[in-house]
């Protein structure tokens, strides 16, 4: 990010904005404007001067300064805070304000490091939904790096998972979350359950696997036909399963379904009020099962009956 930015010069390979290679332009001449994790604001000054430092060394006019200051405040709904000095304003209204002085460059790549690891966990949440919407209002491409999965699907429309160094994958949130290239991947991004198995047969509508001794089915339907050739030929299988998509069954249900029923021993619950998360022992493993909008009569303990939903299985070769 501080490459693009034009802070680091790289050592080989080519930076491009727009098709137009920026390696030799100096930083406050790429238009890729950075926001930085601690916001970095002049604390002498009030916020308005904040906003328009950027227009003001650049020499710009002063009925061309006020007009995108009066834009931007606006986008933001910081116009209040203005004459105020970043001392007097609190942690949110001083993110908004470091985005804003960003957002009056007019840039063209705007670059954003961990904007709100600084904030309490209910004000990230409505920041984030407000940098989302402005972002999607404004058509700027943005560069959000985060450490937070649940902020990375939230805000992006493509998303690159790095290891060491190296990009991982690429690829839309939903493809990240639900068709992870690897098992770092499906790791990194939100909880998840691994089971290690073997494919015994792939037929039209189905792949039949093999866990611990029992079947498990998984449709085809969501695999490419390149995917199912690997499969083919390794037959060691990693089953990748999301908690959200098996289900705690009552007698009724678990008798109607008979197709990927297991039963295990509640270990331990937490109960988060929207939804319960289970612990259960089964299938040699420690399976997570979360269950949304439960009541409490789905408060349980004991032993159980879960189903593992076919369609939402995924396979990494081995």
């Amino acid at each position: 990010m501080r490459s693009i930015a034009g802070f680091y010069q790289i050592d080989e390979g080519e930076i491009s904005i727009d098709g137009r290679v920026i390696n030799s332009i100096p930083s406050h001449l790429r238009n890729a404007i950075m926001v930085f994790q601690d916001y970095a604001l002049f604390p002498h000054m009030t916020i308005r001067e904040n906003i328009t430092y950027g227009l003001r060394i650049r020499k710009m006019p002063r009925e061309e300064i006020e007009r995108r200051l009066e834009k931007t405040v606006h986008y933001l709904d910081i116009g209040m805070l203005l004459d105020r000095m970043p001392g007097q304003i609190s942690g949110g209204q001083q993110q908004r304000v470091a985005l804003a002085r960003a957002l009056i460059m007019e840039p063209e790549v705007l670059l954003l490091d961990e904007p709100l690891s600084n904030l309490d966990a209910n004000l990230r949440n409505a920041i984030r939904a407000e940098l989302r919407q402005l972002q999607q209002r404004l058509r700027i491409t943005t560069i959000y790096v985060t450490h937070d999965q649940a902020e990375a699907l939230a805000m992006s429309d493509s998303i690159a998972v790095l290891n060491a160094g190296k990009i991982i994958q690429i690829g839309s949130p939903a493809e990240i979350y639900y068709h992870p290239a690897n098992r770092f991947v499906a790791s990194f991004v939100g909880t998840v359950n691994f089971i290690e198995g073997s494919i015994t047969d792939i037929d039209e509508q189905h792949i039949h696997a093999e866990a611990k001794g029992l079947p498990i089915l998984i449709e085809r339907r969501k695999f490419d036909a390149e995917a199912i050739g690997s499969l083919e030929r390794s037959k060691k299988v990693l089953l990748v399963i999301r908690p959200e998509s098996m289900k705690i069954l009552d007698s009724a249900q678990a008798q109607k379904d008979a197709a990927n029923i297991f039963q295990g021993e509640i270990d331990h619950y937490i109960f988060e009020g929207s939804n319960i998360r289970y612990w259960i022992s089964a299938l040699d493993s420690m399976i997570i099962v979360d269950m949304f909008d439960p009541g409490e009569a789905d408060i349980r303990n004991g032993m159980v009956r879960f189903r593992i939903d076919p369609s939402k299985v995924h396979l990494i070769a081995l």
